[in-house]
């Protein structure tokens, strides 16, 4: 029988709050897994016929130990998703591509680590894309809103600031609106497995206006029946990917996004 791996680390597991029913799950349908951090150097990953990542979440500050750790497993075992989508799922100038396919994506500006003049970058984005009242100022690699902060439009001195800080860090930037809606009815992530749309979920605003991020626990998640038009979107963004990716089947599992 398929042995399954479902691949975190020390750090994460704490707060993956899917990992305990995901066991769970497969336990009551027979299926053999076992938790274990991607990191432990004595794991023998050839003896498992599936790794599954679920919640590596330290790979944003050790990147490029993450991508090699996934580049030797994929040597010997199954790792799920595939190496390319892992790779290219990792920074978020995904969106570029996606919006390349016709996908609509929020507004978005990459501020490169090279950028001469970040200012005049944020100043010409507000003006192009003005009608919003704060700003979101991202790392271009990273997870759990890590290092993820919003500012008013009229702090663009701090935001300033956060990029640098962000390229100290060694990480490309990018600027996006905050949209209020997401105060009032947050984020919808839909779930796909093997292709098929499968469930949804609301996720309350995580990232507060003083730059604390709320843990996503099931008080900030509930499940919603999303609309057509949503599922026509996420579908098309799950199409664009294979396409990009050159992938000859669908992706085990996927999560897209939409506000």
């Amino acid at each position: 029988m398929t042995r399954i791996a479902l691949v975190t680390d020390q750090e994460s597991l704490p707060i993956d709050y899917d990992m305990a029913p995901l066991v769970a799950s497969c336990e009551s349908l027979g299926l053999p897994v076992e938790i274990v951090n991607w990191d432990n150097p004595g794991i023998d990953w050839s003896r498992f016929e599936l790794l599954i990542l679920r919640s590596p979440w330290t790979y944003t500050d050790r990147l490029e130990e993450f991508l090699d750790w996934c580049r030797k497993v994929s040597s010997v075992s199954r790792l799920v998703n595939p190496l390319n989508a892992v790779e290219w799922n990792l920074n978020k100038s995904y969106l570029v591509d996606l919006q390349h396919y016709g996908v609509p994506i929020v507004p978005t500006e990459f501020i490169q680590k090279n950028a001469s003049d970040v200012l005049s970058q944020i100043y010409s984005f507000i003006a192009t894309h003005g009608n919003f009242r704060e700003m979101v100022i991202k790392p271009s690699i990273g997870a759990y809103s890590k290092n993820v902060q919003r500012f008013p439009v009229d702090a663009v001195d701090r935001a300033v600031e956060h990029v640098v800080l962000l390229h100290s860090l060694g990480c490309d930037a990018l600027i996006q609106p905050y949209f209020d809606s997401i105060d009032v009815y947050g984020e919808s992530d839909l779930i796909f497995f093997n292709g098929k749309f499968s469930h949804a979920i609301r996720k309350g605003a995580l990232l507060m206006a003083d730059g604390t991020v709320n843990a996503p626990t099931a008080e900030f998640r509930k499940q919603r029946e999303p609309g057509p038009d949503e599922i026509q979107v996420a579908t098309a963004a799950l199409s664009a990917a294979i396409r990009h990716l050159q992938l000859e089947e669908p992706l085990l599992y996927a999560r897209v996004d939409l506000i």
